[in-house]
């Protein structure tokens, strides 16, 4: 087998295709083929050692990936040789093979297109757990949504949209916010060159709104918050524009707003059941083509490295796929 090995924290530009030995499974493991995997923002910072998981080195980045089950460990008794998978929440994605825990693992349903499965569990798992779980949408609500072209931003657009809100779409550029009103956005909002504040207002008709999904964080955090509806929910999601902001309390007493954590990967880990009804409700919505993922390009895997610079250049619209022939 292949894989891109990350040996030193140095980031991305010090991980190293490298032939390995092909791995058995051991008991409760499956090893699959890996078909795609997808570019998260924590495979940035995993790499760079920034990321709150830190994997012991050497290993294999690559949190999340699909393809099919080629080895099965003792004991695994739920799947079988040739079953199409997608596997979450693990390393070692960014390679030909990989060997997981069982427990990890999501067979796809008939007609889940690989790249589709590569590129879902993460951004859609997130952005459910924390606008259907968390805050508690309600249809005719209105969402704010920061990063909207993101691969959380455009899951969170979708999955908003199917639960029947209002969306307000917030990107760094008149192209990406064109792309959210493609994916559905009913207002879009350039915090490139708009006042935020006063768009907002001019949005909601002085209202503001009901709930924020916001994995940006940054300068952006303390205008947003100023501009929330009474009773709003300001979902923090992440910080991919790097400062976590330090927001002034009087805000959220001023609205009766809340604010509320959103860690996703504790969540699958803390409340498994309620992880797989969300799940199987992201499922029916992909059937039904409510969801589908917005890929922005898909790369061959020996080009991990140009990936990891598209994404660290704020360029990609949606999520990037690295793909096995």
């Amino acid at each position: 087998m292949h894989a891109w090995l990350c040996e030193t924290l140095e980031g991305f530009d010090a991980l190293h295709w490298r032939e390995l030995p092909t791995p058995e499974p051991r008991p409760g493991e499956v090893r699959i083929a890996v078909q795609a995997a997808s570019l998260n923002f924590p495979d940035l910072l995993v790499v760079e050692g920034k990321y709150q998981a830190k994997p012991p080195l050497p290993f294999v980045p690559g949190a999340e990936f699909a393809g099919r089950v080629d080895a099965l460990g003792e004991g695994v008794t739920q799947l079988k040789l040739g079953d199409t998978v997608a596997a979450i929440g693990v390393t070692g994605g960014f390679a030909t093979h990989a060997c997981v825990s069982a427990a990890h693992v999501l067979p796809l349903p008939a007609g889940f297109a690989v790249a589709d499965a590569a590129a879902f569990a993460f951004t859609y798992g997130t952005s459910y757990h924390a606008l259907v779980d968390r805050a508690q949408l309600r249809a005719g609500e209105t969402v704010l949504v920061v990063g909207a072209a993101g691969g959380v931003g455009t899951a969170a657009l979708q999955i908003a949209k199917a639960a029947g809100a209002r969306v307000i779409a917030a990107a760094s550029s008149d192209e990406k916010c064109a792309r959210c009103r493609e994916l559905g956005a009913d207002a879009t909002l350039n915090y490139g060159r708009e006042n935020v504040r006063d768009a907002l207002e001019a949005l909601t008709g002085g209202k503001g709104p009901d709930v924020v999904y916001d994995p940006v964080g940054g300068d952006l955090a303390e205008p947003v918050l100023r501009a929330i509806a009474w009773r709003g929910r300001y979902l923090v999601v992440g910080f991919a524009g790097g400062a976590i902001p330090a927001l002034p309390w009087n805000l959220p007493l001023l609205k009766g707003a809340s604010i509320v954590g959103v860690f996703w990967g504790e969540f699958v880990k803390r409340e498994p059941q309620a992880h797989a009804a969300a799940m199987a409700q992201l499922a029916r919505w992909y059937a039904s083509g409510a969801v589908k993922p917005v890929i922005d390009c898909q790369l061959p895997m020996r080009e991990l490295k140009a990936a990891y610079a598209r994404m660290g250049s704020r360029q990609v619209v949606g999520k990037v796929v690295l793909v096995n022939p």
